[in-house]
């Protein structure tokens, strides 16, 4: 398989490990399959519910290559991207209608001279950090880019269900390059380690997100000021609960 001259884990020690990650080729090996159609249908969900009104101002914080940005111009709003990778944002801007606008940006810092009627955080894009402060810094900057009558959601897995139903190892073949996963819960975190080899080089990865359960999601949330007006346990909006839904989507309010 050609790829770029990917930099091995030694080579980006200093780095955090999302700035790494996401950067790389393989990132997107492993996780091309997510489903296009299930982001359309459950942003077009959601818009719904919310009743957001066409027009209206959209940001996608931490948009990936865009594929949920793109949903959200199809449905006629004016939406943004910002995300931490400069080749996510090469790709998205390549594959996207011009008038939708990608920044490469940090959640933690972006600035964005707008203010939005609503910032969504998709698909587990949060809780990357080593220190919990962190969080609170991604969360005054949402609160900085939202109107006076803005949403902001919240899309993180359901640690509930992802600890009981974690499997320790695997192997995964994509794109013809075979991953050895292993995960486990460490010191908070849900960590997730990912060997192979490529082209004569041998690369490490690893995932690790904070494992904060929905009890601890509210208080952080509350604590930053917002109100919690909605709550959803998967991308078919159905209620919460916390020991069968896939998901933790929460939809808040900023006064």
């Amino acid at each position: 398989m050609s790829r770029k001259n990917p930099s091995t884990s030694s080579d980006n020690a200093h780095k955090e490990w999302f700035a790494t990650w996401f950067d790389s080729p393989y990132y997107h090996a492993l996780y091309g399959h997510r489903d296009e159609n299930e982001a359309a249908e459950f942003i077009q969900k959601l818009c719904a519910s919310l009743q957001l009104k066409e027009g209206q101002l959209v940001l996608d914080l931490a948009c990936g290559k865009g594929r949920h940005t793109r949903v959200f111009h199809r449905l006629g709003y004016n939406a943004t991207g910002v995300d931490l990778s400069p080749e996510s944002i090469a790709y998205a801007k390549e594959v996207s209608h011009q008038d939708i606008r990608f920044e490469v940006a940090d959640m933690r810092s972006f600035e964005m001279n707008a203010r939005y009627d609503l910032i969504a955080n998709l698909f587990t894009s949060f809780g990357y950090f080593e220190k919990e402060e962190e969080n609170s810094e991604v969360l005054h900057c949402v609160k900085k880019h939202l109107t006076k009558e803005g949403l902001f959601l919240l899309d993180f897995f359901n640690v509930h269900k992802v600890v009981a139903s974690l499997v320790p190892s695997e192997t995964v073949v994509k794109e013809g390059v075979k991953f050895a996963i292993e995960r486990a819960v460490k010191d908070g975190h849900i960590v997730k380690s990912i060997q192979f080899s490529d082209n004569g080089k041998d690369f490490q990865f690893e995932e690790k997100v904070q494992a904060i359960d929905d009890a601890k999601m509210k208080e952080l949330l509350i604590s930053a000021g917002f109100n919690i007006v909605e709550q959803f346990g998967d991308y078919q909006l159905n209620p919460f609960e916390k020991n069968t839904s896939d998901r933790l989507i929460l939809v808040c309010s900023y006064e």
